[in-house]
């Protein structure tokens, strides 16, 4: 197969792609696989021979707490038009599992395909790692909010992060997406319980700022949910860079 579109979409918002970067991009060969609900996709502390890239559906990024079995955090979450695992093309290993959030499809791009970019193409070198760069705005973004917000704001702030992400791509739109994501997952990724989250999803809606039914969501008042959220999607680089 070739490399999925929404990755294409995801490097033309942020910057210009000339004729032979897309041509380029197109003419990566990748490996299609799907995964279940809580299947490991690429496994920790494996030398890594390929990058991970989402297709459809979401993954995770699952640490487990050392001295804790059965207990884990999650760090980060994928959508599609995501490189998931580009770190580990320079890296020995990665030291957590990503595993699939729901039912997902990935595409696999060797390193070699990498290396060969990395070579022949510096521009888009550059928007590789702009990708990894991104991915750690993301991450200082999730520390911030959980540091100044609480329950349903901090709720709030991840729902407008995650449809902002998906809109960009063309993944989502209308303000509606789909969240494959139980109120356990939701919990390991806010911090807080179970109960704490159903109660967070309970005030969006009695505010009028959702409609959540099972995984699909919509987002009623986006302004509203913004504002509760404090939410600036600046961390997420959208603005094409003015050279």
């Amino acid at each position: 197969m070739a490399i999925t579109e929404y990755f294409v979409r995801y490097l033309q918002r942020r910057d210009l792609l000339s004729e032979s970067d897309i041509a380029c991009l197109r003419a990566i060969p990748t490996t299609h696989a799907c995964f279940r609900p809580g299947e490991v996709i690429v496994p920790r502390g494996r030398l890594a021979t390929r990058s991970c890239m989402m297709l459809r559906g979401m993954a995770a990024r699952q640490h487990e707490l050392a001295g804790r079995p059965g207990e884990r955090v999650i760090t980060a979450l994928h959508v599609p038009g995501d490189f998931v695992d580009l770190h580990g093309f320079v890296l020995a290993g990665l030291e957590h599992d990503v595993i699939s959030v729901g039912e997902s499809e990935v595409e696999f791009v060797d390193h070699a395909d990498l290396r060969r970019v990395t070579r022949d193409f510096a521009h888009l070198t550059r928007l590789l790692w702009m990708s990894t760069v991104i991915d750690a705005a993301i991450h200082r973004q999730w520390l911030v909010a959980a540091a100044s917000l609480r329950s349903s704001a901090h709720l709030a702030h991840l729902l407008c992060e995650l449809y902002t992400r998906l809109a960009s791509v063309g993944a989502a739109q209308d303000h509606r997406f789909v969240l494959p994501l139980l109120q356990k997952e939701l919990a390991d990724i806010l911090g807080y319980t179970s109960i704490h989250v159903n109660r967070a999803v309970r005030d969006l809606r009695a505010s009028g700022l959702i409609r959540w039914s099972g995984g699909e969501i919509e987002i009623l008042d986006w302004h509203g949910l913004a504002r509760l959220a404090r939410f600036d999607p600046e961390y997420l680089e959208l603005d094409r860079v003015k050279r």
